[in-house]
């Protein structure tokens, strides 16, 4: 093989193939958790990651799922929009901001649990099989409780299933109407600077031992998407908050992001 084709192919392997990101492993050993980050540009296929073997690993979707569940509810027209009312019931809940009405853009942002059951309800659990195959979205074990299975571990999805999933949601693939996908990048907008805007949407898979810490979603920077998905052991809800602050610091050290 000529020289210079394996030296492009060794370039190739060390910026689309990196196994281990090291600058992105110290800030998971700076805070002392397990987990897994994988990072991919949408325009050139460039990645980042941090515990590989990890990132195919499939755990409980949790309310990550409320990405594709909103695209699901909006394309069946159990809500219409991002300010539609879901009424609360009444009953109290140990989170205050899920105890009033709601709108499908704060139920979003708060990770309701009750909103999105709701809208499951609505949907009809019959539906659910043929969006998630159709979408690629990680694998749903069957049968399956209709309102739960995004929490209990029927459906179960990898970092690398996230990103694969986040790349036909940014590049318009997955089989939804333009005003779904608008809606949805409309609530899922978590962060606007002057350098990049942020799309991302927490979950929290709590009833396995370990817990699962997930946040996924992309970036938007001038001349790139960046996708992400990120999965951490919690071992309380004090680690909640590292899920947000590690993407984004991984994406400083990277340059992907400025530096604070």
């Amino acid at each position: 093989m000529p020289r210079l084709l394996i030296s492009i192919l060794l370039f190739c392997f060390s910026v689309f193939a990196r196994a281990e990101d090291a600058d992105i492993a110290v800030l998971f050993s700076k805070v002392g958790v397990s987990g897994t980050i994988l990072i991919e540009s949408s325009k050139t296929g460039q990645r980042f990651i941090h515990n590989d073997a990890r990132s195919k690993q499939a755990f409980a979707a949790a309310s990550t799922f409320k990405v594709l569940n909103t695209l699901i509810s909006l394309e069946e027209g159990v809500i219409a929009g991002a300010d539609s009312t879901i009424r609360w019931d009444g009953t109290l809940y140990e989170l205050a901001d899920w105890n009033r009405d709601q709108t499908l853009e704060t139920a979003f942002k708060v990770s309701c649990v009750w909103c999105y059951q709701e809208l499951a309800q609505r949907v009809g659990a019959a539906k659910y099989p043929a969006y998630i195959r159709s979408s690629h979205y990680g694998e749903l074990r069957e049968p399956f409780d209709g309102t739960q299975f995004w929490l209990d571990g029927s459906l179960t999805i990898s970092a690398e299933q996230q990103v694969a999933f986040l790349k036909q949601l940014v590049t318009g693939r997955l089989p939804f109407r333009a005003s779904s996908y608008a809606t949805l990048k409309s609530i899922m907008l978590t962060d606007k600077t002057p350098y990049y805007r942020l799309y991302a949407k927490t979950g929290w898979a709590t009833r396995n031992a370990p817990a699962v810490g997930w946040y996924a979603g992309y970036v938007e920077v001038a001349e790139d998407i960046w996708l992400f998905a990120l999965n951490i052991e919690t071992r309380s809800a004090a680690d909640l908050p590292l899920r947000k602050q590690t993407t984004l610091e991984a994406f400083r050290v990277k340059g992907i992001l400025p530096a604070n």
